[in-house]
């Protein structure tokens, strides 16, 4: 459906996890092994735009529950939500492009830069098993990445059966028949996609850079450890600057 290449190869999926979730404080890994483009959220559109980086506003994302799921929607419809969890309410997505593709998307929860950083976990997953530069991170293998609310997926299968119950006899893909035509309106880089109409719960879905792969999140942090965003690398640029296209590792 993607393009195929494992930019983000080098990224890796540690499967190891402890039996309880951890907190900030416990973690032992580096989070920057994870991105080097959290400046990104430090700049504003004008540096942004010297960098050769365009700013998309995507809208609103409602979180019912406030607990999380960034994921490959189609491909891993069923993952686990975020172990950290936010007030429930309507957050922005903020998409960033460089060469043409999605670089990075980040959802913010409230104003300002965030002091620290932190590897975004499922619950179970503890960042102090990781070695060298193994991280945790979320696996793409239909080329595109998502924010939702946990309880969003019940919408999403509600969504497919009213789409299934019009076309009875006909074999249904969420993709080619639910999905597309609103990816198609915007070039097939994002779209805020809403399963069924008329029913609270949407979904940020947006081109995952090079297509398949696996990806960081992280959330940024104020000084007392209140998230402030969570931002998703796709690996398209390094060092916030989109001049000069990395080199594939």
């Amino acid at each position: 459906m993607r393009n195929r290449m494992m930019r983000a190869a080098r990224l890796l999926l540690c499967a190891a996890a402890a039996h309880v979730p951890v907190s900030a404080s416990a973690a032992g890994s580096d989070v920057n092994k994870a991105s080097s483009n959290f400046e990104l959220v430090a700049h504003g559109d004008g540096e942004l735009s010297r960098r050769s980086i365009n700013v998309i506003p995507m809208g609103n994302v409602e979180l019912t529950s406030g607990r999380i799921v960034a994921a490959d929607p189609l491909a891993q419809p069923d993952r686990p939500a975020l172990a950290r969890t936010v007030a429930p309410g309507d957050y922005p997505v903020t998409l960033y492009q460089a060469f043409g593709r999605i670089a990075a998307a980040c959802m913010r929860f409230a104003e300002g830069t965030p002091d620290h950083w932190e590897l975004a976990v499922l619950p179970g997953q503890d960042p102090a098993v990781l070695k060298d530069d193994a991280i945790f991170g979320y696996p793409v293998d239909a080329g595109v990445g998502c924010y939702m609310d946990a309880q969003t997926l019940d919408r999403i299968d509600e969504g497919q059966a009213q789409v299934q119950a019009q076309k009875p006899d006909a074999d249904i893909n969420y993709y080619d028949d639910v999905l597309a035509a609103d990816l198609d309106a915007n070039k097939g880089h994002y779209a805020l996609h809403r399963p069924v109409a008329g029913k609270k719960g949407n979904v940020a879905v947006f081109w995952s850079g090079w297509g398949d792969g696996i990806y960081p999140v992280a959330w940024g942090l104020d000084r007392d450890g209140h998230p402030l965003l969570l931002l998703t690398d796709f690996a398209v640029i390094e060092n916030a600057d989109g001049r000069r296209e990395p080199k594939l590792q």
